[in-house]
């Protein structure tokens, strides 16, 4: 019952199902089914016909694109994110990039077909998906702005603010970013190679702005990082 009552309370959280009431929210969570996935799984593949949409009920995932070459980190979804949204736009999208589990990962999953028979009880749900399908696609541009004028130095800055209004959690002196990330990871991110991340990391850390422990990075002082990623 716990359990229950913890993924309607994650369904009710999401802006798709906001406008279900209590009782519709119960009558739709049968519709997900819950699947198990190891660390470094991938759930699927940049080119796949997309038919899903997930819910992270716990665990890490990474979304990237790959083109033989560079791959890309576009995102990371924890606990309570949701991704796979935009194949639901229409039947026969693919998908534009892969997703992959950093770490054990449980997910809910839901069928198309099913997501369907749900438009035509909720017209809102529509409005809705296409809302969070435009913010997503706001910031894949952000990023590929990013990537494109500004040098490496400042595309670091900007990706530890994003990671920090996406990921960030308060603490007494700063805001640490609640995800283990590579130096290599957070090179795929903002297009660079590793060495490069590494020496600015270094000197930051040397800078007093951020510091490092487990692969988690604090940011000490976001006024200055912000000021210095504008």
């Amino acid at each position: 019952m716990a359990t229950e009552r913890k993924f309607k309370t994650l369904l009710g959280s999401l802006p798709f199902f906001a406008d279900f009431d209590p009782v519709a929210l119960q009558t739709i969570m049968p519709l997900f089914q819950e699947k198990k996935y190891k660390k470094n799984s991938v759930i699927f593949l940049e080119g796949d016909e997309g038919n899903d949409f997930y819910i992270i009920k716990s665990g890490v995932v990474k979304i990237y694109s790959f083109d033989g070459v560079r791959k890309v980190i576009l995102a990371f979804f924890r606990d309570g994110d949701f991704f796979g949204e935009m194949a639901l736009m229409k039947k026969g999208l693919f998908r534009s990039a892969t997703a992959e589990t950093l770490e054990p990962t449980v997910l809910y999953v839901l069928k198309r077909a099913d997501f369907e028979k749900l438009l035509e009880t909720n017209n809102k749900l529509t409005q809705h998906l296409l809302f969070a399908t435009m913010d997503r696609l706001r910031k894949a541009n952000e990023q590929i702005q990013d990537l494109t004028f500004l040098n490496v130095r400042t595309r670091i800055y900007k990706m530890l603010i994003r990671l920090s209004d996406d990921h960030g959690v308060a603490k007494q002196n700063g805001v640490m970013i609640n995800l283990k990330l590579t130096h290599q990871q957070i090179a795929d991110m903002v297009g660079a190679v590793r060495e490069t991340v590494t020496k600015v990391l270094l000197e930051l850390q040397e800078e007093g702005l951020i510091s490092i422990d487990r692969k988690k990075i604090l940011i000490k002082d976001m006024n200055i990082l912000e000021k210095m990623g504008s």
